[in-house]
């Protein structure tokens, strides 16, 4: 019997070794050199709960503010069960943005645009951003895409104020869709086009989470709906091909692309669903958090009105169509200014997310390969660049090259061979919603909360009254 018992003693005690051997290392973690300051947290969980702690969206997460003021602006911590580099430096994230071009996303995400995705391959990702170019760069925007945005802005701007009532993120999500869906698909089958949009209901607002893929989780909930997008998507392609019928646009110019890279219905089907998926869970929140900045600021809700109503007016004078032109965006100056201070401020999040694929110096610390790499605008926020950085002021953007996307001092949109291709499309959108807006007369309900939870957070809708 005291046998038995010397056995288990031992068994439990090599395992409790072991454990703490375990923990040692994950709070340890070993490279070449002298790793960055900062705290790895709790085994797999690391410090994941108090990074997605909700947040004021107009700033940088306390998470991020404490650290920094504690280690500095280079700090290692661990993240959804994964080793993470967090930089404010923008010299470094310049340079990761530039020398590394896997995008660093944790599992979750992997599961949502498949760890197989054209965005991790460095050849399907250029393939991908030529197609999207042709797509949504200015040219297909300023030929194409402007007549499609502004005809569903300008409808739904109608049945809103017909109600009283407009959700804008809701109805930033439609005219997204909509116009997607309509070139990429063409005509679809009422039934077809039913559940798609239905499935988007499945997709939780926060990508970012642990990537347990069981029942009842977010993550399951995600594959879910991605498997079945993917089923509808594909099923209308090949029912079309088949019957010979006209596909949208860009399926015709993906089908038709002539690069040494080709694409087949399974490649094709993957890359519209991330195109989908990106454009509907960015910019109609971005542009709810500008509506909110806008109704906040009666001096800008003034400029604002001046500008567009003096548009209606000159079409007006000119017996021109009310429809807007590409001339009338690029004339929308303030508004322009508007949405560049927008996304300025409401960038409170890493703008360089990449997988590192080669070990780095950073001064004294060695940043090894491997790790995800989040790189945070704290450019937009510095006082020597910016006067009084957390003030919404579009007027700090009177005289400056306003078509500008990427700089060292002003990078929403990302840096490098991932700056994000649907800039200007996201950018069109926005000042074509605010110019059919303020043909009403409008204002956003005073408890409309701005936060954040890496996603920006609405947790109080984003309703304007409108008539």
């Amino acid at each position: 019997m005291v046998e038995v018992y010397e056995f288990w003693a031992v068994i439990v005690s090599l395992i409790v070794v072991k454990l703490c051997h375990w923990i040692y290392q994950w709070k340890n973690p070993k490279g070449n050199g002298k790793l960055p300051p900062g705290s790895m947290g709790y085994p797999i969980i690391g410090e994941t709960f108090e990074f997605m702690k909700l947040h004021d969206a107009i700033q940088l997460p306390t998470f991020v503010k404490e650290k920094l003021l504690r280690h500095g602006p280079v700090f290692k911590t661990s993240l959804f069960g994964g080793k993470v580099i967090i930089s404010t430096d923008i010299g470094l994230n310049m340079e990761i943005a530039k020398t590394n071009h896997i995008p660093g996303m944790p599992k979750s995400l992997e599961r949502l645009f498949g760890a197989t995705n054209l965005f991790v391959n460095k050849d399907t990702h250029k393939h991908a951003r030529s197609l999207t170019n042709q797509f949504l760069g200015s040219q297909a925007l300023k030929l194409r895409m402007i007549q499609d945005i502004d005809f569903l802005a300008r409808t739904h701007m109608k049945e809103g104020a017909r109600k009283g009532c407009l959700d804008v993120k809701e109805t930033a999500s439609k005219i997204v869709i909509e116009c997607l869906s309509k070139k990429v698909m063409g005509e679809m089958e009422p039934e077809a086009a039913k559940e798609l949009t239905l499935c988007w209901t499945f997709f939780p607002r926060d990508w970012f989470r642990f990537a347990w893929n069981i029942p009842g989780t977010g993550v399951y909930r995600i594959v879910k709906a991605r498997n079945r997008m993917m089923k509808v998507i594909k099923e209308t392609v090949v029912k079309k091909r088949a019957s010979g019928k006209e596909l949208g646009e860009f399926f015709e110019t993906i089908f038709g692309d002539t690069e040494s890279v080709t694409m087949s219905i399974e490649i094709a089907t993957e890359y519209i669903f991330t195109l989908f998926v990106i454009a509907n869970e960015t910019t109609p929140g971005v542009l709810a958090a500008t509506i909110k900045l806008i109704s906040d600021n009666p001096k800008v809700m003034q400029e604002l009105r001046r500008e567009h109503e003096g548009i209606v007016q000159d079409k007006i004078k000119k017996d021109e169509t009310a429809d807007l032109t590409w001339e009338d965006y690029k004339s929308m100056t303030f508004t322009q200014m508007v949405i560049n201070e927008s996304l300025r401020i409401t960038s409170t999040v890493p703008t360089v997310l990449r997988i590192i694929d080669h070990e780095i110096q950073f001064g004294d610390y060695t940043i090894p390969a491997g790790w995800i790499f989040m790189g945070y605008p704290y450019v937009h926020f510095n006082p020597e660049k910016y006067d009084d950085p957390l003030a919404f002021n579009p007027w700090r953007w009177k005289g400056k090259d306003l078509s500008t996307i990427v700089s060292k001092t002003y990078l929403p949109f990302g840096s490098g061979t991932r700056l994000c291709v649907g800039a200007e499309f996201v950018k069109l959108q926005m000042a074509i919603f605010i110019h059919h807006l303020f043909r009403y007369r409008w204002s956003m309900k005073a408890e409309t909360t701005l936060l954040r939870r890496f996603i920006l957070v609405l947790p109080r809708g984003s309703d304007v009254q409108i008539s």
